[in-house]
């Protein structure tokens, strides 16, 4: 058969070429969109890209089909030019998929290249069958088989090139790049197509054939190519409204990854099944972990063994259900850090969905120094700082629990008031850092005889209070009693054996109070009852117990009035010399005409006066006015007398005591000599300080005496230390004189003593005329009591000197 002959129509075959190397350059392009794109995303430019890139490689070869003229009528079946179009797009649809993976094995570029390869030249060759025309197609066997081959090296090239360009992109000069591997894919497409053209004979064929109506195939050559440049400008334009986006994306990404990376707390994003996708710098430093270390982990790598399975629950069901439970909450939890260790974190949770699948953020702040600093806040605010016990804030807290629990179950609460007995004279004597170690050391003993459920509260000083919950009042027995047990054995403290004894008062609810204030009111008043009743016990609350404090309390208030209103009074009872029954001093005593209680007994309101520390005005008020009347008696002409002033031991720690003394004086005009000082034997215990104060008294010119001897902590020793110029036997030895034995004796043998140390004694409580002959025949120099008169008012007093005076000068 005769060969037809054949030409190209070269500005088609050019088109054909550029056409070729632009749907490179998009393919190119596609690949890089699929791979970033995520779900449906994904398949929309799948799809599209596979239909873009499959109609510029079909109509690449179409239009060079259409450039390739021959001597006879050529004409095309439609529905095999449309067929043809398939293969190409099956072809581009596998290479895109295969190069939008995040990696691709060696095995995937073969057989993916052997597909890709077998589709274009199905594309090929489905073509060439679609021509009609008088005229038969042999194949040259060599080059049918080099196009093959070219077809398969350009797909295994092209998909090189499309992953390349894929990890490759916007790598700086990636442009440049891309364009000249367009241009390689896009002349190797052609190469593949005109290699498959060359392989190709075409024989006259003789045969009639009924040919349709011609058309201009360089004119349908042009409207395809403008087709497909329409189709592939729009890709060109999709892509770059994506890239826009993306740039917009991945500014903003930029600035959420400088603030992720840069935030302090720790940011963790996990997927729904738990998985950690994104790690931050403050998640290295808190947790201790690399990114590396736990992208692609569980976060439960972070918690706690023992809550990982709540966590894990907790996540389940909201998954399912969609209702949040901490989600958008701050709680507080442990984390586990890389070392295992535990410590507070502070969470905060957040999700949202993305494609349908839920992801979890969570801020997580590290919270041990916040902790620290609250737990010392709490103790600052609920401890005492000395003990470490709970203090009036906590108790209160505890106690108002308490409360509410037994009213709801009808439970006993006891309350206990601890005071320790002569506390202060240790913190005195010893000082008040050993004062604060023996307070630690009760706060142990006291606290080793409670349950678990009991709180032992330091109220300040050495005052404890103790909250017993539940409990009866024989449970409440045994636990005063094991107490006041735990006091017997003294305290060893810095070589110091020192002995503190407690008094307790005990209330219970409901029969005692039904509320705080009264609970604890109530015990405190039976303490004080302990106290008065010889201490180191413990007592009950009993109703009558408020009558004794409420009169305590007037008397108290009346007490503080009464200087103000002038209710006191000085009385002076005569001190008698033995042998000549003169009058040589007188002793000042106070007394108290109260407007409606009437008189009331200086044993009623001198001990509270010491107690509450309104003996120092009343006694300055006495010292001046005894002062005063003595100086008046001594104008008025009267033999000068020694004026007798008591002084209580808390006026002689006053540290003021000598420059109280010494301005009185100066005010009265009252010479030191007519003044005699009487101190306790309680007083001059703290020997060291009683010496130097007395030195200095004595200094003054005044007379000191220890009164009430015999009755304190006698000790013979302080006899000979301190400065002293008399000894007052005691009215309990005198009243007993011919109705114990002992007791003369016991006076008998003072005023031997005391003549023996160069001193005076001078007797009390003298009420008979036997008394007074014992006391002259034992030696005693000077004699007080109703024997010779009562405490009488300065007039009567000066009635008396006035007839002394009488009888000396008649």
């Amino acid at each position: 058969m005769e060969t037809i002959s054949s030409t190209y129509h070269l500005p088609l075959v050019f088109l054909s070429i550029i056409i070729a190397i632009i749907a490179s350059f998009a393919a190119l392009d596609l690949g890089n969109r699929i791979h970033k794109a995520k779900g449906f995303a994904r398949y929309i430019w799948l799809s599209g890209g596979a239909f873009a890139m499959g109609m510029g490689i079909w109509s690449m070869h179409f239009i060079a089909m259409l450039a390739f003229h021959l001597s006879i009528p050529v004409t095309y079946s439609l529905s095999l030019v449309i067929f043809s179009i398939i293969p190409a797009i099956l072809a581009s649809g596998l290479a895109l998929h295969i190069v939008s993976q995040p990696t691709m094995r060696i095995s995937q570029v073969f057989i993916g290249a052997l597909f890709i390869g077998t589709g274009i030249v199905s594309m090929h060759y489905i073509g060439m069958e679609a021509m009609v025309m008088r005229a038969t197609i042999e194949y040259n066997p060599i080059l049918w088989v080099l196009s093959a081959i070219i077809a398969y090296v350009v797909s295994l090239a092209a998909l090189q090139l499309l992953f390349w360009a894929q990890q490759k992109s916007g790598t700086p000069g990636f442009w440049r790049r891309k364009a000249g591997s367009a241009l390689v894919m896009g002349i190797a497409i052609s190469g593949m197509h005109f290699t498959g053209m060359s392989a190709a004979t075409f024989k006259h064929d003789h045969h009639p054939i009924s040919l349709p109506g011609s058309f201009d195939n360089t004119l349908l050559a042009y409207l395809i190519g403008i087709g497909v440049l329409y189709i592939l400008g729009l890709v060109f334009i999709s892509i770059f409204i994506d890239k826009r986006f993306e740039s917009h994306s991945i500014t903003s990404e930029r600035k959420f990854r400088s603030v992720f990376e840069s935030a302090n707390d720790a940011i963790v994003l996990a997927d729904s099944k738990g998985t950690i996708i994104s790690w931050n710098k403050g998640a290295r430093l808190i947790f201790g972990y690399e990114e590396e270390e736990v992208l692609g982990k569980n976060i439960q790598i972070i918690i706690p063994e023992r809550y990982r399975a709540a966590h894990r629950k907790g996540m389940e069901r909201y998954i399912s259900t969609g209702k949040p439970q901490i989600i958008g909450k701050t709680v507080e939890l442990q984390g586990l850090r890389k070392d295992r260790s535990e410590f507070p974190i502070e969470l905060s949770l957040a999700t949202w969905v993305e494609e349908e699948n839920t992801y979890f953020s969570s801020s997580i702040r590290d919270i041990t120094e916040r902790k620290k600093a609250e737990e010392k806040i709490n103790q600052m605010v609920y401890l005492d700082p000395l003990t470490g016990l709970s203090n009036r804030h906590l108790l209160n807290d505890r106690l108002t629990q308490a409360l509410d629990q037994a009213r709801e179950n009808k439970q006993n609460i006891g309350i206990m008031f601890i005071d320790l007995d002569r506390f202060k004279y240790i913190n005195d004597t010893l000082g008040h850092a050993m004062g604060d170690r023996l307070l630690i050391e009760v706060a142990k003993r006291i606290h080793a005889c409670l349950d678990k459920a009991d709180t032992i509260s330091r109220q300040g000083g050495d005052e404890f209070i103790v909250l017993l919950p539940n409990t009866t009042a024989d449970e409440v027995t045994k636990i005063a009693h094991k107490i006041v047990d735990q006091f017997t054995q003294s305290f060893e403290l810095n070589e110091h054996e020192m002995f503190v004894t407690p008094s307790i008062g005990i209330s219970l609810y409901p029969s005692d109070g039904l509320d705080m204030e009264t609970l604890i009111k109530n015990a405190d008043t039976a303490m004080y009852r302990v106290k008065e009743q010889g201490k180191n016990n413990f007592r009950f609350y009993t109703p009558d117990m408020n009558e004794a404090v409420s009169k305590k309390m007037k008397l108290e208030f009346g007490l503080r009035k009464g200087l103000e209103r002038d209710e006191f009074k000085v009385y002076y009872q005569p001190q008698v010399d033995v042998t000549s029954g003169r009058v040589i001093g007188v002793e000042a005593l106070i007394r108290w005409q109260h407007p409606e209680w009437g008189n009331i007994p200086p044993a009623d309101f001198i001990p509270l006066a010491e107690e509450t520390g309104l003996i120092i005005p009343i006694g300055e008020w006495i010292l001046y006015e005894a002062c005063r009347q003595n100086k008046c008696w001594q104008n008025q002409g009267y033999p000068p007398l020694r004026m007798a002033v008591n002084i209580s031991s808390r006026q002689f720690q006053q540290s003021n005591l000598v420059e109280t003394v010494s301005k009185t004086l100066k005010r009265t005009g009252l010479d030191p000599q007519y003044l005699d000082l009487e101190l306790t034997e309680s007083i001059i215990q703290d020997s060291k300080y009683a010496v130097s104060t007395m030195q200095k008294l004595k200094s003054m010119g005044i007379h000191l005496s220890i009164d009430d001897f015999g009755t304190g902590y006698s000790s013979l020793s302080y006899l000979k230390l301190f400065p002293i110029d008399s000894l007052k036997i005691d009215r309990s030895f005198t009243s007993n004189i011919f109705t114990d034995s002992k007791d003369a004796a016991l006076v008998h043998t003072i005023i031997i003593m005391a003549h023996n140390l160069d001193l005076k004694v001078i007797a009390e409580g003298v009420e008979t005329q036997e008394q007074l002959r014992f006391l002259q025949e034992s030696k005693c120099n000077e004699a007080q009591g109703y024997l010779f008169s009562r405490p009488v008012i300065a007039g009567e007093m000066s009635a008396i000197l006035t007839k002394q005076y009488d009888k000396m000068y008649k």
